[in-house]
């Protein structure tokens, strides 16, 4: 049998989860004997549409079997469509994509998509937040772009977030510096006073990170240490850096999401190599790091030594 060929299409290179689902694509593509490439969107939803047609259209011998995309944007229709009728199978990374079941219906290339259970990622979240102000006060949670995973992840913090705690949102795009940015700004508006909040919230690692940049970079030695007080959450746990800083204490806490690109690609290959279709949806666990059992720990441990 002749080497599947795969595009990846991601997001940006701008965070380190995006960068996890490249290390991991390109380590199971070279087990399973895969061609892979990777390209990136800038997160440019247009860019991106065109860097996939421009990858569909080419001559038949140049053309990859499948393309395997986290959008931009919204779940990406048209072009599915596209990679199907030129016989090109399509798994979509990390959204909810209703044209699934009828594409999948006219067509017999490997077509499905891939999600962690973003709604989870949420309730975990709220699960955190609990455990670390047990007696509630109010929390800047930085959102993603208004996509998918953040609604999903909006909804499932709704669900379990204490009445004692209240949410005042910020909007990032998934990059460190949209979450400095959105930190800067408050700072700037709020002045020498202390800190309004007493925990900032991020839907990704990578803008929880900006965010504790930009308190780190504050001029003032008083009001840099106000903040420092307050502790910075996000999301996606990779091995190398989330988790880590959870060990650095530089985050409070993560909830690791595993990366989706790995699963993709075995399912692909498993669905090319046995001619059967691939499951039209696949779910990945999410998990508190650390647990919330050892976050509320802490959180006794250190109120106990005031």
């Amino acid at each position: 049998m002749k080497s599947i060929r795969v595009l990846l299409s991601l997001i940006t290179r701008d965070n380190d989860y995006q960068r996890e689902q490249a290390s991991v694509a390109e380590a199971t593509a070279q087990r399973l004997g895969i061609g892979l490439q990777v390209v990136y969107a800038d997160s440019d939803a247009i860019g991106q549409t065109k860097q996939i047609l421009s990858a569909i259209n080419a001559a038949a011998t140049d053309r990859p079997d499948a393309v395997i995309a986290e959008p931009v944007g919204t779940g990406m229709l048209g072009v599915a469509s596209a990679a199907a009728d030129n016989g090109i199978g399509w798994i979509v990374l990390n959204r909810e994509a209703d044209y699934l079941v009828p594409l999948r219906q006219r067509s017999s290339v490997p077509i499905g998509s891939i999600e962690c259970d973003n709604t989870e990622v949420g309730r975990i979240q709220g699960r955190q937040f609990a455990a670390l102000l047990p007696a509630g006060g109010t929390i800047l949670y930085i959102e993603g772009p208004s996509t998918d995973v953040t609604k999903q992840r909006r909804a499932g913090l709704d669900a379990t977030l204490p009445p004692n705690i209240r949410i005042l949102p910020g909007w990032g795009k998934w990059t460190e510096e949209s979450g400095y940015e959105v930190v800067a700004s408050r700072l700037q508006l709020q002045g020498p006073t202390p800190p309004n909040v007493g925990l900032i919230g991020c839907q990704n690692d990578a803008m929880a990170m900006g965010a504790r940049r930009a308190v780190e970079t504050l001029t003032s030695a008083q009001q840099r240490a106000q903040w420092m007080k307050v502790p910075f959450t996000g999301v996606d746990g990779v091995p190398t850096s989330g988790q880590v800083w959870v060990q650095q204490r530089r985050l409070a806490a993560t909830v690791v999401t595993p990366a989706l690109t790995g699963v993709a690609l075995e399912l692909l290959a498993k669905a090319i190599a046995t001619s059967t279709p691939m499951p039209e949806r696949t779910l990945t666990r999410a998990t508190s790091y650390p647990s919330i059992d050892e976050l509320r720990e802490r959180v006794a441990a250190e109120t106990a030594r005031v």
